[in-house]
């Protein structure tokens, strides 16, 4: 796995500015590359009424963007959008070369938008690629026959639809679509919220690799799957690292807002890991530990073998 730090991600993704991606280290031309966006909760860091000192590095040095996956094929310059947060703006931002932003400037950035569910870091960015802001040419939407539903017969999403801005695809649960030449999907049904839509992971496989995208659930032990049968199915897992502790958010019993905590996922997933799958942690709320850089819970993490998603972070597929 290819991390680069915040300082290296920013500066080569301004280097990209003038043409071709050109990160140090870039793998070939030939793969499938996933790209983190971002990698915490919904309401983002910092979170709205956050002063926390981890909030308030959020403001200024260390900004994070909420949870979200560009697929890029660097060699047909295709893109794709796993999730639309309300940072997509930024999240733009992050994907180098000069092909993109030729793309996004003449208003078709993505082949194809991906979209869990219908909670707030999931799908309102797609604000963003509406007539008010980006007005973006027809693009695929892939995404449940519920969440489908959901985005023809609502505001403001339905006059995307209406307008052909958005091309609804629904996928069938656990079968395998292909997009392109070099990536198949599938989409897995996960228990989460229900309010609006129902709740997905998504399987991408490119050439050489495949990659399980599970930001949200509510539990391992509410899934009728065994979590450590489907990590030991894929090459890499990103999975809902929310929280770490069940006292992070005071006033607030887990039981209203049910995650999987961090050091269960590692005790369960522990032999897929000396195993060689690789499982990093995503999503996480503004009040985990993980996110203090060289802190106890994030040496932990690193300690016992798994990783924490950071924007920057490549995986090549």
């Amino acid at each position: 796995m290819r991390v680069f730090t915040r300082r290296d991600f920013l500066q080569a993704a301004g280097a990209g500015l003038s043409g071709g991606l050109v990160w140090p280290g870039w793998p070939s031309s030939d793969e499938l590359l996933a790209l983190v966006l971002g990698s915490v909760q919904d309401g983002g860091l910092p979170q709205a009424g956050c002063y926390t000192a981890r909030c308030e590095r959020g403001r200024t040095a260390q900004p994070r963007y909420v949870a979200s996956l560009a697929l890029i094929e660097p060699a047909s310059e295709r893109f794709y959008l796993v999730d639309a947060t309300p940072d997509l703006p930024r999240q733009m931002d992050l994907v180098p070369g000069e092909g993109f932003r030729r793309r996004a400037a003449a208003r078709r950035p993505f082949d194809g938008v991906f979209l869990t569910h219908a909670h707030m870091g999931h799908y309102l960015g797609l604000a963003h690629l509406g007539r008010e802001a980006l007005g973006t040419a027809p693009t695929a939407c892939y995404c449940t026959k519920r969440m489908a539903a959901f985005l023809r017969s609502n505001g403001p999403w339905s006059l995307m639809v209406d307008e052909g801005r958005l091309v609804l695809d629904p996928l069938e649960y656990d079968t395998w679509r292909r997009v392109s030449a070099a990536l198949e999907v599938k989409a897995i049904p996960v228990p989460h919220r229900e309010e609006y839509s129902d709740t997905v992971g998504f399987v991408f496989r490119g050439p050489r690799r495949s990659l399980l995208y599970l930001p949200d659930i509510d539990r391992w032990a509410s899934w009728s799957r065994r979590i450590e049968d489907v990590v030991r199915e894929v090459d890499i897992a990103l999975l809902d690292g929310s929280f770490y502790s069940a006292d992070e958010v005071p006033g607030r019993p887990l039981e209203q807002i049910p995650h999987p905590l961090i050091p269960d996922s590692m005790s369960r997933l522990s032999t897929a890991v000396r195993a060689g799958h690789e499982v990093v942690f995503t999503h996480m709320n503004n009040s985990n530990p993980v996110l203090d850089d060289g802190g106890p819970a994030a040496r932990a993490v690193l300690d016992a073998g798994f990783g924490i998603a950071t924007e920057g972070t490549t995986l090549p597929l």
